[in-house]
């Protein structure tokens, strides 16, 4: 399958974008798992505080989980797929910015971030491996939960490895850091070995120069 074809299939699979609450269920283990906490607020939950960050979500879908989230001072999403309108219009009631767009297109013109989340994202695109160094670009803070050792199939172009994924996140950087792996047997319907963390980086002058405005 080329690119343009896993891309229809994934919108194939979304579909209407109705009922997604077996995706969202897994959410709260991916929260979890990437240090996120839940502060359920009244009958609102799950509900997560960003205090005042900016977060730019890599591959967020439909239902990024900022729309989880409460006071955050610049949330944005960017996906490449095709989703019903109502979708963005969501997110613009949301506060939230959404931008059809490939992750291995962001850089540091879409101004810098505090952290970057990237979940269930990277086995969907075409250079995972570039998307990861997007992040180190603009934002200090990494967040990721990715499911390892799949065999590459229809809308998954990729089969993700722990050790790469280790790779891409020390690329150029001074301290080695590493993530969790887990297996995971049914929790929130999730199946599988996974990977995940929280990683620091040091943001290039370039990027900070632009926070600056």
């Amino acid at each position: 399958m080329n690119w343009e074809e896993h891309q229809a299939w994934e919108a194939e699979w979304w579909g209407n974008c109705i009922n997604t609450f077996g995706e969202e269920g897994k959410q709260i283990s991916y929260a979890h798992r990437m240090g996120l906490i839940n502060q359920p607020r009244g009958e609102t939950w799950p509900s997560y505080d960003l205090q005042g960050k900016r977060i730019l979500d890599i591959g967020g879908g439909p239902v990024s989980m900022l729309l989880k989230c409460v006071n955050g001072s610049r949330m944005v999403v960017v996906d490449p797929c095709k989703y019903p309108d109502w979708v963005a219009s969501r997110y613009e009631t949301a506060g939230i910015k959404y931008y059809i767009k490939n992750g291995e297109d962001v850089d540091v013109t879409m101004g810098v971030f505090d952290e970057v989340w990237i979940y269930n994202v990277l086995q969907h695109t075409r250079e995972p491996d570039k998307i990861i160094q997007n992040a180190k670009k603009v934002a200090p803070i990494l967040r990721i939960f990715e499911i390892i050792d799949v065999p590459s199939c229809p809308g998954h172009p990729h089969e993700l490895k722990a050790h790469k994924l280790t790779e891409w996140i020390n690329q150029g950087q001074e301290n080695t850091q590493h993530g969790t792996v887990e297996a995971i047997k049914g929790e929130n319907a999730l199946w599988g070995t996974f990977f995940y963390g929280v990683f620091s980086f040091s943001v290039p002058q370039v990027a900070k120069a632009l926070s600056n405005g």
